[in-house]
């Protein structure tokens, strides 16, 4: 599964990104426009041609949302190339300058390179890079514009391919610590069901050698009835077992839960802000252990991400209780004095995995997880698990 990245700046705000297009645009076209009026005294066809290749180039280069990068880029290079061999063909040799024109096609090229699949970028791509380095060719004396623009599509292609690997490597690592993340809770729920399991046995044989005695009956019933519990919790972690992948060895270790949280704090409140805990009365008795072990994970995360990067704050607050939507696990901090300048860690973000493997973690359980700063300062960490609150362990 493809980790969902979040959106670039100007996607999660319209206005700026329509503004951009548009500023764009008009940048590039008024560069064709003021090389056209500069130099053509004398209108003829090939200028004519030029003026129009270069302002189509150009508004190929803004990134329209409904027309497709690879449509926008292949009209581009098509319309660039034919212009080229026009003016070859015409056998004139023209004053111009081609800078809007080839500066478009580097826009392009850059798009293509970092966005397109390897395939489709690897075909149109040199095409982009030649025609950029073509354009100037058409000058009567094209030499030192042909030299800029070809070291230009040079280094533009060279950086962006580095960009690109740079991005595979980061969604590679963030598929790997989501997967890292899958398996160590497919190990817990291995362990849960474990245990449910022999406990089932256990009593089951238990109840074989109270037959025929005088409490049989009694204790048969109550026997049953702690079996009957015990399947219940082992289904349950069953099924969210059958959503993950198991793979390695099971941990013989007990599954932290609710019960650590305090000394988890006592533990974070070393390293960073004194931190206070609030859970719910009685949860900790009632709540499955998975679902506990997972609230433990999400807390010791949250704070990791605090002592990271708001070792100042004056306090970071814990809370979990039940809610309309499930089991809700809540860690805020007020950021202390870095919090307007230090960007934290989100899922999806460049930075650290913890809360990519965190996130993946809170969606196997089919639940959710958000990471965000906080409307009056400070930062907060909130994952809403699935369980109601007739449900027993």
């Amino acid at each position: 599964m493809r980790p969902a990245l979040r959106p670039p700046a100007l996607d999660r705000h319209p206005a700026l990104r329509h503004a951009a297009r548009l500023l764009l645009a008009a940048a590039l076209v008024l560069l064709v426009l003021v090389e056209g009026l500069t130099l053509t005294r004398n209108p003829t066809e090939p200028r004519a041609a030029l003026l129009t290749a270069g302002i189509v180039t150009c508004l190929c280069a803004v990134p329209w949302a409904r027309v497709p990068l690879a449509a926008r880029a292949w009209t581009a290079a098509g319309v660039s190339w034919a212009a080229t061999l026009y003016v070859f063909a015409s056998g004139r040799p023209l004053a111009v300058w081609g800078l809007g024109e080839a500066v478009a096609l580097l826009v392009l090229l850059t798009g293509v390179l970092l966005r397109l699949p390897a395939r489709r970028a690897a075909v149109l791509g040199p095409l982009l890079a030649l025609a950029c380095a073509a354009a100037p060719v058409r000058d009567a004396a094209p030499g030192r514009f042909t030299l800029l623009f070809s070291a230009l599509a040079a280094v533009v292609s060279a950086f962006t391919l580095l960009l690109r690997g740079t991005e595979a490597q980061r969604v590679r690592d963030m598929e790997a610590a989501r997967a890292a993340e899958r398996l160590d809770l497919a190990r817990e729920l291995h362990d849960l069901v474990a245990h449910h399991v022999t406990g089932i046995v256990v009593q089951a044989r238990a109840a074989g050698f109270t037959a025929g005695t005088a409490v049989d009956a009694p204790a048969t019933a109550e026997t049953f009835t702690r079996i009957a519990d015990a399947g219940d919790a082992a289904l349950g972690a069953m099924r969210r077992l059958v959503r993950v992948l198991r793979e390695g060895e099971a941990r013989t270790a007990p599954l932290p839960g609710l019960a650590e949280l305090r000394a988890l704090a006592h533990a974070g409140a070393v390293a960073g802000p004194p931190v206070t805990v609030e859970v719910e009365h009685g949860l900790d008795e009632r709540l499955p252990a998975d679902l506990a072990a997972t609230a433990h994970h999400i807390v010791r995360e949250a704070l990791t991400n605090v002592r990271k990067h708001a070792a100042d704050a004056t306090v970071a607050r814990v809370a979990v209780r039940l809610t309309d939507g499930g089991l809700e696990v809540r860690v805020t901090d007020d950021g202390g004095r870095t919090a307007p300048h230090v960007p934290r860690e989100r899922p999806g973000e460049r930075g650290g995995f913890g809360l990519v493997g965190l996130e993946e973690r809170v969606r196997a359980l089919g639940g959710h997880l958000t990471a965000g700063p906080r409307p009056h300062g400070g930062w907060e960490v909130r994952a809403v698990l699935p369980y109601g609150r007739g449900e027993t362990a």
